[in-house]
């Protein structure tokens, strides 16, 4: 197959995606009586009406690239890390602990062991069901997805009955953290008009590199891929399959760890019992798959997000369509990003090419759409 034309078909799935997203729930919307130009005009006014909507864009992005890396790394492995939300919630819980516990001390000193703390506990908490898969061959699924209850209900206790009363505010909520373990700035809420536009979202950015240099360019991020694609292979030339799944998984954890971290210290400022898994740790896994694991796809897909997301909150008072049609529309986009398989096809069946047809459709008969060269990193 021309390596040109399927980087081009890479390119337009997403792209394709997220337009048929967006054409799904005009149609929707329509059924419903709605308007969606007004909807879709009222969406992009709400989010780009001023300086501070524009900061509250990036604030949201920033959790959400940490915790789609963090889905792509473990998608490189071979296996899907359905326990972004609750390593996120423990990276959460860790540094704002750390942080209250440490009033006096300078942000120099306060601020890196809030931030490491909280992505060790992420890649604690993400190397349980990494050690169960590579040596009793679990299902990391199941696991995972059973984690975050137990992450869940474990951050509650520890709010109510472990933090000491002098961090505690009330029942369930800590106290706010202080400027010296904070990542917010003086310099970014201004030029932001008072958003809480914070050093998180720089930090995702320099990861963002850092997780593609990991990939790309070293032996350990070689092995991972090379696991993914063949464990079996990969034993045979020499690889540790069980010591890189292990790795892949805690690298996984501690980048959803460090979603939490800017959740909690740049985005909130304390901790407060959730009542349901942390959404951050969701949409990443469909930010992660938007963007086909790609450094700039994520980029670009967890600002898309973030407009849709933030967006959708005006849409309601601007043109009277309700929020959920927002969640609509980002399901949609989702579903055409796991039926992908079927773009590439139509898009190879255009291009003339019976050859190419035939080599998607013995590709995609073999693989999982949602696991191939496109989903790595």
């Amino acid at each position: 197959m021309n390596n040109r034309a399927e980087q081009l078909r890479n390119i337009l799935v997403p792209i394709l995606s997220v337009v048929m997203g967006f054409i799904l729930g005009a149609i929707i919307m329509l059924m419903f009586g709605y308007q969606p130009v007004a909807g879709y005009q009222a969406m992009l006014q709400t989010a780009f009406q001023s300086p501070k909507s524009v900061g509250e864009i990036f604030v949201t992005a920033g959790p959400l690239i940490f915790t789609a890396l963090g889905f792509a790394v473990a998608n490189s492995a071979g296996f899907f890390n359905i326990g972004l939300s609750g390593q996120a919630l423990c990276g959460w819980v860790a540094s704002i602990w750390v942080a209250l516990s440490m009033p006096d001390a300078p942000r120099l000193v306060v601020l890196p062991v809030a931030i490491i703390t909280g992505a060790l506990a992420g890649a604690v908490a993400a190397a349980i069901p990494g050690f169960l898969r590579a040596f009793f061959g679990t299902s990391e699924v199941i696991v995972t997805i059973m984690l975050n209850y137990v992450f869940l209900y474990t951050s509650t206790h520890i709010v109510n009955n472990v933090m000491s009363e002098k961090i505690i505010s009330n029942k369930g909520v800590t106290k706010v953290i202080g400027e010296n373990a904070s990542l917010r700035t003086a310099f970014l809420k201004e030029i932001s008009g008072g958003s809480r536009l914070n050093i998180g979202i720089f930090l995702a950015l320099i990861f963002l590199v850092l997780i593609w240099f990991l990939m790309k360019k070293t032996t350990l991020g070689y092995e991972i891929r090379s696991v993914g694609l063949n464990p079996f292979a990969s034993e045979y030339a020499g690889m540790s399959s069980k010591r890189t799944i292990v790795m892949s998984m805690v690298i996984s954890g501690a980048l959803a760890g460090l979603g939490g971290v800017v959740q909690g210290l740049g985005t909130f400022g304390n901790f407060f019992v959730q009542g349901s898994s942390l959404s951050i740790g969701f949409d990443g896994m469909a930010i992660s798959l938007l963007g086909a694991g790609s450094s700039v796809g994520i980029l670009l897909s967890a600002l898309l997000f973030s407009v849709l997301k933030l967006g959708g909150q005006g849409m309601p008072l601007r043109a009277g369509v309700p929020t959920e049609l927002v969640d609509v529309v980002i399901a949609s986009i989702i579903f055409f990003v796991g039926i992908s398989y079927l773009i590439r096809f139509l898009l190879a069946k255009t291009s003339g090419s019976k050859k190419e047809v035939a080599i998607v459709e013995e590709l995609e008969g073999k693989t999982d759409p949602t696991n191939q060269e496109g989903g790595k990193i």
